[in-house]
């Protein structure tokens, strides 16, 4: 059995993998709100040992069998997705439904036809019933949403929109509503959805609304953190290494087994 075979190939889906998630990032270097991707690669015995400690059998396997399968076990593969919440850049706009978060951990509400979902993009529109939502047509939540299940933000019609730091929306001067922005508790508990939706189980227990402070920046839109160079970087890293592991199973497929043919085909007198 040619153990090296597997290695190389179990590598080679790992970094198909990984370039899947980069030339998503690069697709998205312009979306605002989006916050790249990135996986992490561990081998499978590694994964395999967590699962065994946890089981309540004995690991009766014999010594022999658990070394020659040790060189399959290395095989890499993704362990786990990260997503990168460091705080990017924003673009002054001008737009006054244009409210950028002032941190990569906090996050405004959205209804969506799937629940509650948590998002960080910062371009809104005014719908035709006068409500405040996302380009995609999502209603962005007040801060109140949790406690009344309010859902929606009215804006009076030919009203110019003020928004202080704190998501407090004023028009003509009077307070109207107040935006939902929260911190995640644990970040690692949010699952991406899509380009720039988030969901969260237990929505209400995890997050932590935020009261007084700079938070919202209006006239500016939240860029998306992607680093285009570092990217590329990745991008031709990745397909030289697919390059240099496809040579090698090459190698393993054609030469090695050609050799091997040879020399037992061969006979002595």
């Amino acid at each position: 059995m040619q153990s090296g075979y597997y290695q190389v190939t179990g590598a080679m889906v790992a970094q198909f993998n990984k370039l899947d998630v980069t030339t998503n990032n690069l697709a998205n270097v312009n979306t605002s709100g989006f916050r790249r991707d990135s996986v992490v690669i561990g081998d499978f015995e590694r994964l395999f040992q967590e699962q065994r400690d946890v089981l309540p059998l004995e690991n009766h396997t014999k010594d022999a069998a658990k070394f020659f399968n040790r060189t399959v076990n290395r095989v890499p593969r993704v362990v786990e997705g990260h997503t990168d919440f460091s705080a990017p850049s924003t673009k002054a706009t001008g737009n006054p439904l244009d409210f950028a978060l002032n941190g990569g951990d906090l996050f405004f509400a959205v209804e969506t036809p799937n629940g509650v979902r948590l998002t960080q993009q910062s371009s809104f529109v005014i719908n035709n019933e006068g409500v405040l939502t996302t380009k995609d047509g999502y209603k962005l939540l007040s801060s109140n949403f949790i406690d009344t299940n309010e859902r929606g933000i009215s804006i009076p019609k030919d009203r110019l929109i003020k928004v202080d730091e704190s998501g407090r929306l004023y028009s003509n001067g009077q307070e109207i509503s107040k935006l939902f922005i929260a911190r995640a508790k644990n970040i690692k508990m949010l699952d991406k959805e899509g380009d720039n939706l988030y969901k969260m189980q237990n929505i209400e227990d995890n997050i932590i609304p935020m009261g007084e402070g700079n938070f919202v920046s209006q006239g500016f839109k939240q860029m998306s953190n992607v680093n285009a160079v570092k990217e590329m970087v990745n991008l031709i890293e990745g397909s030289r290494l697919v390059e240099m592991y496809q040579k090698v199973m090459t190698s393993h497929m054609d030469e090695l087994n050609k050799e091997a043919i040879t020399k037992l085909a061969s006979t002595r007198g």
